[in-house]
């Protein structure tokens, strides 16, 4: 899958097949410098990375795989969510182009209605207070049929739509609106930006209106969103008005 250079310009490294993109751009960078943006994309991962360590399943050539690189070295460590935000808006608008229903699930994952069609990992390295580098990997089902892993609840484009997509105009419209929102940011790094996407971010969530099962450390309960602070802490108010924060990983949706 290569993207046609005159839309696409950024540093792309097309791979048939690697263990990961993520993995691929992480060894990349430990060897060479690498330009801001470079992407990195396969038609196929033997060991794709998800969140908690899960397995991304992906038919060969169907769906969209990559990673690319930022440094964002203007940014304090203790904001690094704001780049999850932007990845995941940028994704999520690019697919509404194609579909409705398409929402982010926090922190960062995309779903169409309760069924997810995007997953994302971004891996952040530290330089003292600062960002150095940040390696988004993400796998967006395009074209896939059918899926065969125990994942619960997976769902393609095409399975949404009942038609093909071409792969690199979602890649180059996803890399675009990462450039823009990103270079924004750049340039106003601490002012009045941030909160615009965090506004964006909060207007697009998943369930982010009236009362939805959770699951936390000790058990279900029924709460509504009240918020998502900066640092990407979640924010929930349950039936008694109390009101529960958890970082990630401490609170699961019950789907």
């Amino acid at each position: 899958m290569m993207p046609c250079p005159e839309h696409f310009t950024f540093p792309l490294i097309a791979l048939d097949e690697t263990d990961s993109t993520s993995n691929h751009l992480a060894r990349l960078c430990k060897e060479q410098e690498v330009a801001e943006y470079t992407t990195v994309t396969a038609e196929f991962q033997s060991a794709g990375k998800g969140q908690r360590g899960n397995h991304w399943e992906s038919a060969p050539g169907k769906n969209l795989l990559f990673s690319f690189l930022l440094r964002p070295i203007f940014l304090e460590a203790r904001r690094q969510f704001v780049l999850s935000q932007i990845v995941a808006l940028a994704v999520k608008e690019e697919l509404d182009i194609y579909t409705d229903h398409i929402r982010i699930k926090w922190p960062n994952d995309i779903y169409w209605q309760d069924r997810k069609i995007c997953g994302m990992l971004l891996e952040n390295d530290l330089n003292g207070s600062k960002i150095s580098h940040c390696i988004a990997g993400i796998g967006i089902n395009i074209n896939q049929d059918a899926f065969h892993s125990d994942a619960p609840n997976p769902v393609s484009l095409r399975q949404i739509t009942e038609q093909e997509h071409p792969l690199p105009p979602i890649l180059t419209g996803i890399l675009q609106r990462v450039h823009a929102r990103y270079e924004l940011l750049r340039a106003e790094p601490a002012g009045k930006y941030p909160a615009e996407i965090a506004a964006r971010y909060a207007a697009a969530l998943y369930r982010n209106t009236g009362y939805h099962p959770y699951r936390d450390a000790d058990g279900e309960f029924l709460a509504r969103l009240a918020d998502v602070e900066p640092d990407g802490r979640f924010v929930l108010e349950d039936e008694t008005g109390r009101i529960r924060k958890y970082l990630f990983k401490e609170v699961q949706y019950v789907l």
